[in-house]
């Protein structure tokens, strides 16, 4: 990531899981997080959500390295999210219903090898997820991340929290927990995480031609409609339609084409440079919104979470869903680099208006 302007990212099966390892540096959707340090990561309280208190889950992280940084050549951002539904009323900075975490390291490092990672699996790959890192660092059996806690009785399965040891016992824990040998056999279905996907990254190329057609079909289709419909409407009608086409209506708009000839991204990549595209005139964040870092450098935008991530994560419900129109990152302009821990960034939250 990082030449051209804006990249783009899909979301597809995962047909070699091998690939979503650590130790292939993958951009990725749900599962369990592909820890890129194992120094400071981020731990229960600040993975918890801000509005209900409940342990978010694994979204996403991208692979993000900076080339001119010797310090940043692996990168990655790692993004949590609750999932309670109502805790994505608020709009605007997110409060904690989403977290986003950086991490990075030099190519000469305790954990992964100098060269670049191989193209097929290891012999000794062992199925199965991973839950304990190489500096020795338990994971939680039911999210993957950071597992303080411990299991009273057997002393080997590891959580972050009371709710996830809860949630593990009622699925299955209970049985197996006497019996030693079961016990990292398979790792049952905890409806807790996000379905997982590869997430692959394409240059954004942009037709301007076909741009062009969109707005020309588009005032065709206007126009008919509007000669068709000219004798039926009196006076205050046809000064409101005039009107109809506000700032809103514009931005909707520029939204709609600039995504219209790649519909199914679900991120669209570029740090520091073009910034993000709104999908609503209202909410939009003035650069005094977007705090400093802890460090005291400002932060730039570096990514955005489209609407379309929401069909691969199977949250529709019959009542409140988990929703957003997009979610836009912030991070560290000069990519800070605090003894290679997990630096908490920055989201900015939009929601689709209800006019459009």
């Amino acid at each position: 990531m990082g030449s051209p302007a804006v990249e783009l990212g899909f979301a597809e099966e995962a047909v070699d899981a091998w690939r979503l390892r650590r130790e292939q540096f993958p951009s990725k959707v749900g599962g369990r997080p592909a820890w890129l340090g194992e120094s400071g990561l981020p731990g229960p309280s600040e993975l918890r959500c801000g509005v209900c208190g409940q342990p978010c889950a694994f979204l996403l992280q991208l692979y993000a390295p900076l080339p001119d940084r010797p310090d940043a050549f692996h990168r990655g951002l790692f993004l949590f999210a609750c999932r309670q539904p109502a805790c994505y009323r608020p709009a605007g900075p997110a409060p904690g219903s989403l977290r986003v975490f950086r991490n990075q390291l030099p190519r000469k490092n305790d954990i992964y090898s100098f060269e670049p990672p191989p193209e097929e699996p290891a012999p000794e790959e062992v199925p199965g997820a991973i839950l304990q890192l190489k500096c020795g660092a338990k994971l939680c059996k039911v999210c993957g991340c950071l597992g303080p806690k411990v299991c009273s009785k057997c002393h080997k399965a590891c959580y972050c929290s009371k709710d996830h040891q809860v949630r593990d016992w009622k699925a299955g824990h209970k049985v197996s927990c006497a019996k030693s040998d079961q016990m990292d056999v398979a790792i049952p279905d905890h409806k807790f995480l996000f379905p997982e996907y590869e997430i692959v990254i394409e240059p954004e190329e942009i037709e301007p031609s076909s741009v062009g057609d969109l707005d020309n079909n588009k005032d065709l289709t206007c126009a008919d409609s509007t000669q068709e419909a000219v004798e039926s409407l009196d006076e205050n009608l046809l000064e409101a339609m005039a009107k109809h086409e506000t700032e809103e209506d514009k931005i909707f708009q520029k939204f709609k084409e600039r995504t219209s000839l790649e519909p199914e991204q679900i991120i669209r990549y570029c740090r520091d440079k073009e910034g993000p595209i709104w999908i609503s005139g209202g909410n939009i964040p003035l650069e005094t919104d977007i705090p400093n870092c802890a460090c005291g450098a400002k932060r730039v935008f570096e990514f955005q979470v489209m609407p379309q991530l929401l069909n691969h994560l199977k949250v529709d419900s019959l009542g409140e869903s988990i929703d957003w129109g997009t979610v836009a990152i912030y991070t560290c302009t000069d990519n800070c680099n605090l003894g290679n821990q997990y630096t908490e960034e920055f989201i900015w939250k939009q929601d689709i208006s209800s006019s459009v």
